[in-house]
């Protein structure tokens, strides 16, 4: 948006009660209960607003325990699957600035497991902005990319207290290819043969699964994408 016009539309349109349809379909995909009863009751939902700040997208995830970051791996976003949506295609990055958030963090909430942080990465100055903390696994977790790199063994070492963790790194190549977020996104991508492209090729049951549940959450996402339009439409009209 770029006008004060569309501000307010916009703003209107966030602010409307949660769309039935899309309710629902939060229902029966996500098991999220939490936007039913404010549908029926027809609650208007509150608008958070943030500076916006020109850049490119960042993630990272850490494994921690008690308040120490063991293992970290940041990445910046090359492609997603969708605008707005997760990230299909990845570079692994070191960045001071995130290291030392997520380090600060993480010692003054004292917290253990895995934790996800998204940052923007600021036009030219490279300045992280920390957006959100998840404290859950992302779908990068589990890549072994070497010494502090590999979070799981440096969690399981930590839990049974073993001094230094052993690891294997599983790729040289600095870009990573998440599956089946940049197949789904474009299957002649070229990233899927120069990046790592991280697919259980030994699994071609879960390969399967994970094509045939993704295209079904695109059909969904599809229909949101649908319905937002409309609704949005008529909150104009009206």
């Amino acid at each position: 948006m770029h006008t004060l016009s569309e501000a307010r539309h916009a703003y209107k349109a966030l602010q409307s009660p949660p769309n039935l349809i899309r309710v629902i379909k939060r229902v029966l995909i996500n098991r999220d209960m939490r936007w039913v009863r404010p549908a029926f009751e027809r609650r208007r939902s509150i608008v958070n607003v943030q500076e916006f700040i020109a850049g490119r997208d960042a993630t990272s995830l850490v494994a921690c325990w008690k308040g120490q970051v063991l293992a970290a791996l940041h990445f910046e976003v090359v492609n997603k699957q969708y605008a707005y949506g997760p990230a299909s295609v990845l570079r692994l990055i070191e960045h001071q600035e995130i290291t030392s958030v997520a380090e600060k963090l993480v010692r003054r909430l004292n917290i253990s497991g895995l934790h996800g942080f998204d940052f923007l990465l600021e036009k030219d100055t490279e300045k992280p902005y920390l957006i959100e903390m998840n404290p859950r696994a992302t779908q990068v977790g589990h890549l072994a990319l070497g010494p502090g790199r590999d979070l799981p063994a440096a969690l399981n070492a930590a839990v049974c207290g073993d001094a230094d963790p052993e690891t294997v790194k599983i790729t040289e190549n600095s870009t990573i290819a998440l599956f089946p977020q940049e197949w789904l996104r474009n299957p002649q991508s070229t990233f899927l043969t120069s990046a790592y492209h991280d697919i259980p090729w030994d699994e071609p049951d879960l390969i399967r699964d994970c094509l045939r549940k993704t295209r079904r959450w695109n059909d969904w996402r599809s229909l949101e994408h649908w319905i937002h339009i409309f609704s949005t439409h008529r909150s104009s009209v009206v």
